[in-house]
């Protein structure tokens, strides 16, 4: 029986989490999650998924502020575990901690390639033809511990952000606890630090789009829906868009034709196809009606 403490918050940490309370030789000792935050217009306080998930089965959970106050580690050494598993928890582990028992770390790249706090956003920005997920040994720097093992996948052209997102998610699930199982079979490998690559975390402000550059515009569309999302300067969200050309040079923001459920607009370079919009403070509408509102003909632009 495998002893583990596990670190993670979101929806990814959470399923890995899932299956690791399902697995008859893994017995998870402690949960430890970030604090419960308010939620919506209301500001509900709200709690982690993982946090209902451990509470679900009975299993002690730990919500530190700063996982390095002395306290707080001097409770998490109390706790005697065989290792330490942190999927997408939020947190720099201690050198304590990290001393404690050997911490494995799920990240949804393919180190050294994208460490930091949005890999699976940078990896469709950038347009990448393939992504996956690491396990590593956990340091005291940011993602760049010896690799345990890599398990990758390729990107369809047209794949958005949650679906990759639920595809990383079951292998990390499932390379967890192969880890887990054979940790002895696997010879940690360092990282090329020449080939490191870093990714930033994602605020509102990224969704900012303009039709300079059609390849571009899409990348984000795919990267941010549906958070941030993404917005024209005016403030108008394009809900649903698709890239139809990317190298031919136009006006950018042009009306280039007007179909029964979609326009094409042209780009600086290339063009897109708009079928949804949402203008500030209403509803989403088709563009059709958007366009119909405001009297937007054939070669007049959006913006």
């Amino acid at each position: 029986m495998k002893n583990i403490i596990f670190m993670g918050t979101p929806e990814y940490a959470e399923k890995i989490l899932q299956r690791l309370i399902s697995e008859e030789n893994i017995n998870v000792v402690a949960v430890y999650t970030q604090p419960d935050k308010p939620v919506g217009r209301k500001k509900v306080m709200t709690a982690p998924r993982v946090k209902t998930l451990a509470q679900k089965h009975t299993i002690d959970v730990y919500q530190p502020t700063r996982l390095r106050d002395e306290a707080v580690v001097a409770e998490l050494l109390k706790l005697k575990c065989d290792y330490i598993v942190v999927a997408a928890y939020g947190q720099i582990l201690p050198k304590a901690i990290l001393n404690h028992a050997p911490c494995i770390n799920l990240h949804a790249s393919i180190l050294p390639q994208y460490r930091g706090a949005s890999p699976i956003q940078q990896t469709l920005l950038s347009d990448d033809k393939e992504t996956g997920v690491t396990a590593m040994l956990m340091e005291e720097g940011l993602d760049t511990g010896d690799i345990l093992k890599i398990e990758t996948m390729s990107i369809p052209k047209d794949m958005m952000v949650e679906t990759l997102f639920d595809a990383l998610t079951e292998i990390a699930v499932e390379l967890t606890v192969d880890v887990l199982e054979n940790f002895n079979s696997y010879t940690p490998a360092a990282q090329n630090e020449t080939e490191a690559t870093h990714c930033k975390k994602i605020s509102k402000a990224d969704g900012l789009v303009n039709f300079d550059d059609a390849y571009i515009l899409y990348n984000k569309y795919r990267a941010f829906t549906p958070w941030p999302g993404i917005y024209l300067e005016n403030g108008l969200k394009l809900k649903k868009i698709d890239l139809v050309e990317k190298c031919e040079l136009g006006k950018a923001g042009a009306i280039l034709e007007i179909s029964s459920d979609f326009i094409v607009v042209s780009c600086a370079k290339g063009s897109i196809k708009i079928y949804t919009v949402q203008p500030q403070s209403k509803k989403e509408m088709s563009i059709i009606s958007y366009i119909n509102g405001k009297r937007l003909a054939i070669e007049d632009t959006l913006f």
